[in-house]
């Protein structure tokens, strides 16, 4: 299946889960969608300007459940759309529903690093 009209972000899957959420070096949201999930398509467009604005200081992905259930299974995940928001491969945060925009972006402001300089 395609993944949510959302170039901005990056697909992850069960085999590149570890690398790319786990390891990352910045807080990871990991958007948890499905193909035939309305509310999943209606915050992919916030969640992709989200990604651009905090571009450097958080990284935002997407996982189809469909495709990949180790992860989905792994973190509990019964509901979508649901992000989670991992620091250091711990989960700090979620948002489970869709969401404004100005919602997202309060939730997810929490987890940012401060900037420097």
């Amino acid at each position: 299946m395609s993944a949510p009209p959302t170039p901005a972000l990056l697909a992850v899957t069960d085999d590149t889960f570890a690398t790319a959420v786990l390891a990352s070096d910045r807080p990871v949201v990991v958007d948890f969608w499905a193909q035939w999930c309305p509310p999943c398509h209606a915050i992919s467009r916030s969640l992709a300007e989200l990604a651009e604005e905090f571009a450097g200081r958080l990284r935002v992905v997407t996982l189809n459940t469909d495709d990949n259930p180790d992860c989905t299974r792994a973190y509990r995940v019964l509901s979508l759309p649901t992000l989670l928001v991992f620091d250091r491969g711990e989960v700090v945060g979620s948002v489970v529903g869709s969401r404004p925009k100005q919602h997202l972006r309060s939730a997810l402001s929490r987890h940012l690093p401060p900037l420097v300089g």
